[in-house]
């Protein structure tokens, strides 16, 4: 027979598979041609091989570096 720690520990992870299958499946958006940032263009091999791309690689590395440096402040 199954405990109360048992069942929270099943629980947790159905709720981590379902969210990981979410995670995969979730539809992603053609890459973008310009930068969101900076609008310069986004060169084609970033674009084929990063789908969903919205950044060039010095914008990218920027946004990064703030949200690795914000990250944990209010």
């Amino acid at each position: 027979m199954a405990d109360s720690m048992d069942l929270v520990q099943e629980r947790s992870e159905e709720m981590r598979q379902r969210n990981l299958a979410n995670v995969l499946n979730k539809q992603k958006l053609p890459s973008r041609s310009f930068c969101v940032d900076c609008e310069m263009p986004i060169p084609e091999l970033r674009r084929l091989t990063l789908i969903g791309v919205e950044r060039c690689v010095h914008c990218q590395q920027i946004t990064e570096a703030q949200s690795k440096h914000f990250k944990g402040k209010v």
